[in-house]
């Protein structure tokens, strides 16, 4: 009998996924995807070109809120959920739905879906959205860069364009960018490690882009999403927890797999964290990974020119994706602002434009800084007027990239960003790293 197929997604681990798992398997029927968390994913086709030739027509896209209509009408029998950083409460509400339904409903295993390179991998996950992932992948790969390694960077997806031209991406300069249309998250993930001299893969069909990578590599560094699990079998398997959410990699899937599996546990922003805190977290993972090394490590804030913010009325621009699901309220911008003494950071919801103020009505927590949302052309001309309607002195532009070289804005700006340090106390991430991987 052949089973009907629904792979819940979100533009990434789905379509892995349903490489991996379903194609080309005749006992399945994969008759949707549906899309969640990414704004304007949905009402789109996985291609006949990349789904294979059991899909002549391709593979219809829906929004997550139709998966109920979905099952009853296609009289699906599974249904596989594909994205990550999500409460487990939230999971098991989605099982119970589609279970309600008619439909089984699967978690596949995490290292189901892993491919093995023929060259070294090391994975960075995190249990979070938003632990300091980019920063400590940047911090990796100039481990092994500084050791005589060549070493280039597959990155999680994120194929919000068209679908087609986004099987392979491979990404040395900032023309690649352009070139490839790229939006801000997507830039926000890679263009810090172009500017390092470290060339970037991402896009959708992960062995074809493991092929190419091997081609240039001595040393993979796996730059994971959200807090899924690795699309590659690591051989260091390195963990980023964040003590200003202790307990949540606990409480998130599948943030507390990477936990279980990881090598390397990077407790990060021990800076700026309560010591109860960090307590808490580095118990959670000695009970759940009691052989993993772990590392402290702050989040060190850069500012140019930090003078610049005292006594000013702030507008604070700070990391999307870590605001919205990843469910923190500020991010090294609003640290900025209070350590450099600024007068005021001004309520950022109050200027909202368009998109940006359906984000607000989405994550209200998040009132006070404004989330650099930019999936598509709409969403960046609504934050670009958000920026130039806001009543301030100075922007804090505290996003991966340089905001003002992609935005028109009509204020001052500085930029602020985190940067990874190894904290005092402890063992470095040198040390335990090169003794893993014998660099």
């Amino acid at each position: 009998m052949v089973e009907n197929v629904i792979i819940m997604g979100a533009a990434g681990r789905d379509f892995h996924n349903f490489n991996i798992y379903f194609k080309n398997k005749p006992r399945y029927r994969v008759v949707a995807f549906t899309a969640n968390q990414i704004p304007d994913i949905d009402d789109r086709l996985y291609p006949p070109a990349l789904a294979g030739e059991l899909y002549p027509q391709g593979v219809p896209i829906y929004h997550e809120k139709e998966l109920g209509h979905l099952i009853r009408e296609h009289k699906v029998d599974l249904v596989a959920f594909s994205y990550s950083d999500v409460p487990h409460t939230e999971v098991m509400h989605k099982a119970s739905l589609a279970m309600a339904e008619g439909a089984d409903f699967i978690l596949i295993g995490a290292t189901y879906t892993m491919l093995r390179s023929n060259k070294p991998v090391v994975a960075v996950c995190a249990v979070r959205t938003g632990c300091g992932k980019s920063q400590t992948t940047r911090k990796v790969c100039r481990i092994a860069k500084n050791r005589g390694r060549r070493v280039v960077a597959v990155r999680h997806p994120m194929p919000y364009g068209d679908l087609t031209q986004q099987v392979v991406q491979r990404f040395a300069t900032h023309a690649d960018f352009d070139r490839h249309h790229c939006t801000i998250e997507e830039r926000e993930e890679y263009e810090p490690l172009v500017d390092q001299g470290i060339v970037v893969y991402a896009g959708i069909d992960y062995q074809a882009i493991l092929d190419e990578a091997e081609k240039e590599a001595d040393i993979i560094v796996w730059d994971g999403g959200n807090n899924d699990t690795p699309f590659y079998h690591p051989d260091v398997h390195i963990v980023v927890f964040d003590p200003h959410r202790a307990g949540h990699e606990c409480r998130y899937y599948p943030g507390e797999t990477n936990m279980i599996m990881a090598d390397i546990a990077v407790i990060n922003k021990v800076d700026s964290a309560a010591a109860d805190q960090i307590e808490m977290v580095r118990s959670n993972i000695a009970a759940h990974a009691p052989e993993a090394d772990i590392v402290l490590a702050e989040s060190a804030i850069l500012a140019a020119e930090p003078e610049q913010i005292e006594g000013k009325r702030v507008l604070v621009v700070e990391d999307g994706p870590t605001l919205t699901h990843g469910e923190m309220s500020f991010g090294a911008g609003t640290i900025a602002a209070r350590r450099y003494k600024a007068s005021e950071i001004v309520e950022a919801a109050d200027f909202a434009v368009g998109s940006i103020r359906d984000t607000y009505d989405r994550y209200p927590q998040i009132r006070q800084v404004l989330p650099a949302m930019g999936y598509g052309r709409q969403q960046v001309a609504d934050l670009e007027a958000t920026i130039r309607k806001a009543d301030c002195d100075l922007v804090l532009c505290a996003t991966p990239i340089d905001l003002p070289r992609l935005l028109q804005i009509d204020k001052p700006t500085l930029r602020v960003r985190y940067e990874y340090q190894d904290a005092p106390q402890g063992p470095q991430l040198e040390e335990v790293l090169t003794r893993r991987l014998n660099l």
